[in-house]
């Protein structure tokens, strides 16, 4: 038995019977980047002030030697890059020299846009880094153009060159000759030294805004006869963030995705991106405090494709989102924005308080990081949204200090805050340092005072009772560093004289558990009165002034030169006698003052 060949087909004839023709892709397909790149400076999106600028430059003919060309991915760097080289180099009937009016196609146009043109030299800066390389083009730098008008450097991604190889350009990039340009192109600016760019004209690209870039990709549907929602566009142009070569690989994607037909469900999908309305149906139940109905939202979301990081990077746009409409309330009639997000971002706006948005945006900021750091994101992703409904409905310091501060003066006793994070009860402590700093320190009042708990009349009072409780540190501070505001039974108001902060909450505790029932402790802002340290101080010093007016006393001291007094003590009152007082006694004179300090005693007289 031969093989027999299977049968040719005819190149034009008709298909035999039993064989299905199976079509094959076009030869040559260009990516929608490729295809849609711009060719003019009319082309280009949202880069209004750079075309103005360049525009001025060529019909005055002030035109630099060198432009530096900056910004993020895909903004179009490259491509204003060519489309300078372009218009430096046009030529066509009617037109002498270079001009930005490019309508129709020049001598050089397509050779420059394709990149290889002889006289327009595209060089990436990552592969040929090197003084060499510099010191090539330089060399070939002095030679005048094979067929353009000028001679093009484009050097991509500048900032990748060495420090010698920009040293070794500075000097031909100040002073080139007359028929050369350069033009430079970076994402990193910053890493450009100096020296160069102080010799450029700078450009900075920006980033394509969302409405801007939602038009750009409806035309390109439009030109390719492909079905867009525009919410599908909306999700591509978020995701690009501004990038439009990114926002046209998606586009292309989506295409292939949804076989001609673009519709949003499928683009989240195809993005592993969450539905807009279920992340605000999210957002929502967490500023409810909802702990359940989030984990639960969550795992749905989740489970259905969902990244945990994106889900987190989408709470924290849309808390951005909330946050700057209730500042600016016109934002949220952007054309970017789905309905689901308009409708959102005005309720939300108006119903939470600045400081729980800004609360929302710290802790979804750090959760993104702590997510993608973890091995396993789905579980700490699920602790930031606990930490994020669990905090709320809690009150910022200065409010609970606030109504801390109310109940106090309506002479009633905290009650304990409580939430309804997932089962309904939430403790919120307020105390330790926190308390402490923020003037105000409160102990929970016992339901029941203890019998025969002692009554405080007085400040001194406490101290005696930090020293019966043999509390010396404690004792130590309410003498030194403490002074008196105001003192009632069960309440205490102080101000701090060098003490710790901490002594706010300590005394408050202390108090409680020696009294047996709750003291409020609160820190004024007024000076209060001296301490009891200043206060014995002060009348030391003046039992002392006394003693040093005594007519006796300052006879024993003039008797005796050299002589002070070291220090006074209040001895028991003696039985009483027929001595008379010292202010009685008759003034002394030398022989009196002898007979007075005879004695075996003389020794003990300091």
């Amino acid at each position: 038995m031969t093989d027999v060949p299977p049968p040719s087909l005819p190149a034009d004839g008709p298909a035999l019977p039993g064989l299905e023709m199976v079509a094959k892709p076009a030869a040559g397909y260009r990516v929608l980047a490729r295809k849609y790149r711009p060719q003019r400076f009319e082309d280009l999106i949202g880069q209004q002030a750079m075309v103005r600028t360049i525009g001025n430059a060529f019909a005055t003919g002030r035109i630099p030697q060198a432009w530096v060309l900056t910004g993020v991915r895909g903004v179009g760097k490259t491509t204003t890059a060519r489309i300078l080289a372009r218009a430096l180099n046009y030529e066509a009937p009617g037109v002498a020299g270079p001009t930005i009016d490019l309508k129709a196609e020049g001598v050089h146009c397509r050779a420059i846009m394709e990149s290889r043109h002889v006289d327009v030299i595209e060089i990436d800066a990552a592969s040929h880094n090197g003084v060499a390389d510099i010191r090539e083009l330089t060399d070939n730098s002095r030679y005048r153009p094979v067929a353009a008008r000028m001679k093009v450097y484009i050097v991509d991604e500048v900032h990748m060159l060495s420090t010698a190889a920009f040293n070794a350009l500075l000097k031909t990039l100040e002073e080139p000759p007359e028929h050369v340009k350069f033009i430079f192109a970076t994402t990193e600016i910053r890493k450009v030294p100096v020296t160069v760019l102080s010799r450029c004209q700078r450009f900075d690209l920006r980033r394509v805004e969302g409405a801007t870039l939602v038009g750009h990709l409806a035309g390109i549907c439009d030109k390719e006869a492909v079905t867009a929602d525009p919410e599908a566009l909306a999700v591509i142009a978020r995701a690009a963030e501004g990038s439009v070569r990114d926002s046209l690989s998606l586009l292309d994607q989506a295409i292939a995705h949804g076989a001609g037909r673009i519709e949003a469900e499928a683009v989240r999908t195809m993005l592993g991106l969450a539905d807009r309305a279920r992340i605000i149906d999210l957002f929502q139940a967490l500023m409810r405090g909802d702990i359940a109905g989030a984990l639960a939202e969550f795992r749905e979301q989740y489970d259905g494709g969902a990244d945990p990081a994106s889900i987190l990077v989408d709470l924290a746009d849309f808390t951005h989102l909330v946050t700057r409409v209730k500042i600016v309330p016109t934002v949220a009639d952007d054309p970017a924005l789905v309905e689901a997000e308009r409708r959102g971002a005005r309720e939300l706006a108006g119903a939470l308080a600045m400081r729980v948005l800004a609360r929302a945006w710290q802790m979804l900021s750090k959760g993104v990081a702590e997510v993608n750091a973890h091995a396993r994101p789905a579980q700490a992703a699920e602790m930031v949204l606990v930490r994020l409904a669990y905090a709320a409905d809690m009150p910022t310091p200065d409010e609970a200090l606030r109504k801390l501060s109310d109940l106090v003066s309506a002479g009633a006793a905290p009650a304990a805050p409580s939430g309804n994070g997932g089962n309904g009860a939430r403790a919120q402590r307020f105390g330790g340092a926190q308390a402490a700093t923020h003037a105000v320190a409160t102990v929970a009042a016992p339901q029941t005072e203890a019998v025969g708990a002692p009554r405080l009349n007085a400040f001194e009072e406490v101290v005696a009772l930090a020293a019966s409780h043999r509390d010396i540190l404690l004792k130590t501070q309410l003498e030194t560093g403490v002074r008196l505001v105001a003192f009632q039974d069960g309440r205490l108001e102080i101000a701090l004289a060098g003490a710790s902060p901490t002594i706010i909450t300590e005394l408050g505790e202390k108090l409680k558990s020696w009294t047996g029932r709750r003291w409020v402790v609160t820190l004024s802002r007024e000076g209060g009165g001296k301490t009891i340290a200043e206060q014995r101080q002060e009348e030391a010093d003046q039992v002392r002034e006394g003693i040093d007016a005594n007519p006796v006393v300052r006879a024993v001291l003039e008797r005796f030169p050299g002589a002070k007094i070291a220090r006074v003590r209040h001895l028991a009152a003696a039985p009483a006698t027929d001595t008379p007082p010292l202010a009685d006694l008759p003034p002394l004179d030398d022989e009196g003052l002898d007979g007075l300090f005879a004695g075996p005693d003389d020794d003990d007289i300091q």
